[in-house]
């Protein structure tokens, strides 16, 4: 008996725990769901089909079946030829886009910690390993797999729910070969939660890569940088955490620094993006005192670090960081003149600095992660905390994905059943289609974003009041709406995973996401052109023009994103995140109900056991055109 025979033979005599595909249950409740899960979770069986949906429960550990050994097993097999896992979802997506010359798509969905980011990892890895070889392909698969160190350093974080929460959207695309040899591919981004680098939550941390920094620089390096210990820097001292358990933060930064490397980054680039990390640190600790209703630098030493990592001038920096040039109209005539600024505004034209160097350093490095080709990726969590102006878009996102689940599974499967003349009764659903409404209407009655871009378009250059004539706004236009609600602080939305709070504070400003063009000539004075580059504006042209916000790109962010994902063939894998402690083996009742229910697996399986497991269509073409594995988690 061959090594892959003998294997497969060991699998199939493994303990049995409850069902592989819950078509098969005897019962459909949420209750019978969750129950087979757990059953299924406690002997590590983390992998569960729903017909060709796979549910995947985080492990919290390390399991031994993700080996070259599985790669061989589930390798062209059938999908119910072995145990439910990654691998055969991964391998079908392949063997679709070979066979059928289609564009293949894995929507990977779950709440934070929920397992999304190590799903897409072990997509990738499998496909690295059956599709070829050759220097140009294992220059492709170096890029798509070694420049995940340098992504999750500068784009993940520690949260209160996820050690290391992708912080970003993101969407992954490989395009093959005809002959099925990856030969380009991208990882585009967008909504980097760039308020982080300011400030974060009581128990989290800043991005990885300011740990990582501090812990793993040379001695050379610290003192070119003038960096010491996490606690001195405001950027990270305000959440008073700064380590991560099982960690190793020093390890962490070498990985990091051999990804640079591995994308191509030269040894002066790398120089100079860890120049831009640090000094944005050193911003951040520049620090003003009122006199007389303006702002004054409490401290001119504080201004040397920043000024010199940055390539700018020292009195430059204090001059823009205190005051604004404003253009003024009087008679026809325009004047230039200088506004004074007050502490809180000083700090608060410090800290856009610092989120826009840091959010455009992010750029650059996605973009020169890059291999030849096309598009994007994203994911994320809705979040029962403090949620503002980032978190409201991210869930807006998770709307839309929920939306293209619903489309291509309850309601498509539905229509084709009255089609083929199925003796049919409907199976109810939330359609979540009235919540993206909500938020992105733009007429009978607006969305929120709508509302949103009417008050920007009018609020003052301070923004002062702007929140709150938002939330009036929002109370008055859409407050009787089913899915929104109002509080003092801030509006309440419905989503499909449950009611999320947001405060309105600070809406407004991060939707305009200006930056003022006092900021950007400074930076594009710098003396370094790696950050002039940074900063490319032709501010003269933007004057002319009104600033599109954030609200209004994300919406057309998302749209673009389910256009391309609606034409591509859809595989799903729906993760799970069974406790709030990170640890193996711990089960949270409730929890797990709860994401049983939104997920809508019970809709599911009734819609998949109604119709027919296997079905094709009589007409497959095949083309020469080249095609596409794309995913995002």
């Amino acid at each position: 008996m061959g090594s892959k025979e003998k294997y497969h033979w060991q699998t199939q005599n493994v303990k049995v725990s409850g069902v592989d595909d819950m078509v098969l249950l005897s019962k459909i409740s949420e209750d019978a769901i969750t129950d087979n899960l757990k059953k299924r979770y406690m002997d590590d069986f983390i992998f569960t089909y729903i017909g060709p949906v796979l549910i995947s429960v985080n492990p919290f550990k390390q399991l031994p079946y993700f080996t070259d050994r599985e790669i061989e097993l589930y390798q062209g097999a059938a999908q119910y030829e072995n145990p439910p896992h990654i691998y055969a979802l991964a391998d079908n997506m392949y063997r679709n886009m070979m066979i059928d010359s289609e564009n293949q798509c894995a929507i990977i969905s779950g709440e934070s910690g929920a397992g999304k980011t190590v799903a897409a990892k072990y997509i990738m890895s499998y496909i690295s390993k059956v599709s070829g070889g050759g220097t140009k392909v294992q220059h492709v698969k170096d890029i798509i797999l070694q420049s995940n160190p340098l992504l999750e350093a500068f784009g993940n974080a520690k949260t209160v729910r996820n050690n290391n929460s992708s912080r970003f959207g993101k969407y992954f695309e490989i395009q093959f070969s005809r002959g099925g040899e990856p030969d380009g591919g991208k990882i585009s981004n967008f909504l980097l939660e760039k308020s982080r680098v300011v400030s974060q939550n009581h128990g989290e941390r800043n991005f990885h890569i300011y740990y990582q920094l501090l812990q793993g620089a040379t001695k050379e390096q610290r003192e070119n940088l003038g960096i010491i210990t996490p606690d001195y820097y405001l950027y990270l001292n305000q959440s008073d955490t700064y380590t991560v358990e099982d960690v190793n933060d020093k390890k962490e930064f070498k990985d990091t620094m051999a990804a640079m490397s591995v994308v191509g980054l030269s040894l002066d680039a790398q120089d100079t993006v860890l120049q831009i990390v640090a000094g944005i640190l050193h911003l951040g600790n520049i620090a003003f005192r009122e006199e007389g209703n303006y702002a004054v630098v409490e401290s001119e030493d504080f201004l040397a670090f920043p000024s010199y990592l940055l390539g700018i001038n020292q009195d430059g920096l204090k001059s823009k960081l205190t005051s604004r040039i404003m253009d003024s109209k009087w008679g026809g005539k325009t004047e230039t003149i200088s506004v004074t600024l007050n502490k809180e505004q000083a700090s608060f034209t410090r800290d856009a600095l610092s989120k826009a160097l840091y959010s455009r350093l992010f750029d650059y490095l996605v973009d020169v992660s890059q291999l030849e080709f096309l598009e994007f990726e994203l994911s994320k969590i809705i979040c029962f905390c403090k949620n503002g102006f980032e978190q409201f878009c991210i869930n807006f996102v998770n709307e839309k994905l929920q939306q293209i689940f619903i489309e291509l599974t309850l309601k498509a499967e539905q229509e084709e059943y009255v089609q083929e003349g199925i003796r049919w009764t409907p199976i109810e659903y939330f359609n979540n289609k009235v919540v993206c409404d909500l938020i992105e209407s733009k007429v009978n009655p607006p969305g929120i974003m709508s509302i949103l871009d009417d008050v920007c378009a009018t609020m003052h250059a301070k923004g002062e009041g702007a929140d709150q004539t938002l939330l009036q706004k929002l109370q008055s236009q859409i407050g009787t709406h089913e899915h929104f609600n109002s509080w003092n602080k801030g509006f309440i939305v419905h989503h499909y995973a449950g009611k999320v709070s947001y405060d309105v504070s600070g809406f407004c400003e991060r939707n305009r996401d200006v930056l003022f063009s006092d900021i950007i000539e400074l930076m594009q004075s710098s003396e370094l052109a790696f950050i002039r580059d940074l900063f490319p504006e032709n501010l003269e042209a933007e004057k002319r023009g009104r600033p599109s916000t954030a609200g209004s790109k994300i919406k057309k962010q998302a749209n673009n994103l389910v256009q391309t994902l609606m034409k591509c063939t859809p595989h799903y894998i729906r993760c799970i995140k069974p406790n709030e402690t990170k640890k193996a083996r711990d089960w949270e009742e409730s929890r797990i109900k709860h994401q049983v229910e939104y997920l809508g697996l019970r809709e599911n399986i009734r819609v998949r056991r109604a119709g027919y497991a296997f079905r094709r269509v009589f007409k497959k073409f095949l083309c020469s055109k080249p095609v596409s594995i794309s995913f995002f988690c």
